[in-house]
């Protein structure tokens, strides 16, 4: 049996976003920039070169490639801090602040749990925790890798995985707040496809008789 193409790092979280993003970038291969989105290039630019230090005992290294091939996961990691004994611990840059609402912000724990339990796999050794780096308040947000975080990877890539299968491009979101920063908004069309979904088609085009 042919083994599944593995799913990025970066689909999780953009499924955690919005599904229907997630289809529109990773299923259609179509991408928009915005504000937003330049904003986090620029960001990622100061961390996707390749590259090793030493820093107050840690071992730092950037864009390092990741994988895990029981959840069929692959990626990147911007930047991995080894303590001495070489536990890894993951930071994720974002823009913007840290003060996320917390359902928006969770896509981002996502992204860092799967970083995390690839490292594992990588290693052989328990990563309890990460960061997020939010480049605009310049903090990190520590971010315990859980029980229920480390379901929601595997839930999360179970579903990427299903959307792949059947091909098939999931439903605009409901939350306005998210279509709001999204540079697919133009391609996505929440609203009109809300509309009609909630159009009555019982009526046949054409019907002589309606």
């Amino acid at each position: 049996m042919e083994e599944p193409d593995p799913i990025t790092l970066s689909a999780l979280q953009h499924w955690a976003y919005c599904p229907r993003q997630c289809g529109l970038i990773h299923l259609e291969q179509a991408f928009d920039d915005n504000l937003h989105t330049q904003r986090g290039q620029a960001v990622h630019a100061l961390v996707d070169k390749p590259g090793v230090e030493e820093r107050k005992g840690l071992r730092i290294e950037r864009a390092l490639p990741l994988w895990n091939d029981a959840l069929g996961l692959v990626g990147k990691a911007d930047v991995v801090e080894f303590e001495p004994d070489g536990t890894p611990y993951p930071v994720e840059y974002k823009h913007g602040s840290r003060h996320k609402a917390a359902d928006i912000a969770s896509c981002d724990d996502v992204q860092l749990a799967a970083q995390a339990m690839c490292l594992e796999g990588m290693t052989g050794l328990t990563v309890s925790e990460g960061a997020l780096y939010y480049a605009s308040s310049r903090r990190r947000r520590i971010v315990p890798i859980t029980d229920a975080l480390r379901m929601q990877v595997g839930e999360t890539a179970s579903a990427v995985r299903a959307m792949f299968t059947s091909a098939k491009l999931p439903s605009p979101t409901q939350d306005v707040r998210r279509c709001k920063g999204c540079s697919l908004r133009e391609r996505c069309q929440p609203e009109a496809l809300a509309r009609l979904q909630g159009a009555d088609f019982s009526v046949k085009l054409f019907d002589p008789d309606a």
